[in-house]
């Protein structure tokens, strides 16, 4: 299945119908009266994140989301039916945005969670609402109102505890499908894995955190080198960040170096990104070099106050311990910030569909 996290769709509600003008016309009652019933109201096009639902695709097929109309009123009484919502099934993490006013219309953080991106129109009264005892016999009507109309780019942000970040090939993949069932590919090239790939780590009962595997960042990126900034959104919910390093027979590769240039580029995307809780961790300590590369890499970034984990996620060495930290600092941020997965500046919206 193709990975779109971003899209952009027209939303259109649906009208509502108009009102009816009539006359009841009975035997034995030549002054029968009004009898136009009201039109009925527009479909809402509503979103409703889905557990089950892990990409945009659908919806970069279908661009152009309308919710059906009301029924006109009619004669004898008869009121229109309000048209049913257009529910939108999106993965959790999605942020709705007007691209006329740039207001966020809608950001998804938990299942089932839904909100309107467009209201349907009111329907028309028809003439039996106009009915007064002044006026017994009105011949107005209301035509319905027009439905919401606009457009709206989806986002999608994985929403993870932990995400991990590194040049690519030193060992994200390998390390996410050593501690969860993430299956991401594994191969000795760069970019081997192209999407964020997402999975749960499991301590023991009840201790359990989400991690995050993003796709490999280089120099550049937040100007859209290499794949970019494409994927630096997905952790920017996170509540803390593994810097993966190690030994890289590139020229011009060194793990400080690496540590350094990643850093430059999360700031340069988002300082609120970059401040965020951060360990650096050592890979591949299962190779000779790398073993003997930690105890200078270990004391030049206690000098800039990093701390270092050292790990090799082939036979399983400080893994436990890499994730036993990793925990306390995910307690550690929720008792200071219970919404520290939230936003300051995007509001949740899980807010229902009206007439829900």
């Amino acid at each position: 299945m193709q990975f779109i996290d971003e899209v952009t769709v027209e939303v259109r509600a649906g009208d509502g119908g108009d009102g009816c003008v009539a006359f009841r016309r009975e035997r034995y009652r030549p002054c029968g009266g009004p009898s136009g019933g009201d039109g009925g109201d527009g479909g809402d096009v509503v979103l409703e994140a889905a557990a089950n639902v892990r990409t945009l695709l659908q919806l970069s097929l279908t661009p152009r989301l309308e919710a059906p109309r009301g029924r006109h009123g009619r004669g004898n009484d008869c009121f229109g039916r309000g048209a049913e919502p257009l529910v939108v099934r999106v993965p959790v993490g999605t942020v709705a945005t007007d691209l006329a006013t740039g207001e966020t219309l809608a950001d998804l953080r938990r299942p089932g969670g839904r909100a309107v991106l467009a209201r349907g129109g009111r329907g028309g009264r028809g003439n039996l609402s106009f009915a007064t005892p002044g006026n017994r016999s009105p011949h107005k009507a209301e035509p319905g109102a027009a439905g919401e109309e606009r457009r709206v780019r989806l986002e999608l942000k994985v929403l993870a505890d932990v995400g991990l970040l590194g040049f690519p090939n030193v060992g994200k993949s390998t390390l996410i499908r050593a501690v969860s069932r993430a299956r991401p590919k594994v191969a000795p090239y760069p970019f081997t894995t192209l999407t964020p790939q997402v999975g749960v780590v499991t301590l023991g009962p009840e201790r359990t955190f989400v991690m995050a595997d993003i796709p490999g960042l280089i120099p550049g990126a937040a100007r859209g080198a290499g794949l970019g900034f494409r994927f630096l959104r997905h952790v920017e919910r996170t509540g803390v960040l593994l810097h993966l390093v190690t030994l890289d027979p590139t020229p011009g590769r060194k793990p400080l170096a690496d540590h350094d240039a990643l850093n430059a580029e999360l700031r340069q995307y988002s300082a609120t990104l970059a401040a965020k809780p951060q360990l650096a961790v050592l890979t591949k300590l299962d190779l000779p070099d790398v073993r003997k590369a930690l105890p200078r890499l270990e004391r030049s970034l206690a000098r800039r106050g990093v701390e270092l984990h050292a790990i090799s996620a082939a036979t399983g060495e400080g893994v436990r311990e890499l994730l036993l930290r990793v925990e306390a600092l995910l307690r550690e941020a929720r008792a200071a910030d219970p919404g520290y997965l939230e936003d300051d500046d995007v509001p949740s919206s899980d807010n229902p569909p009206s007439g829900a």
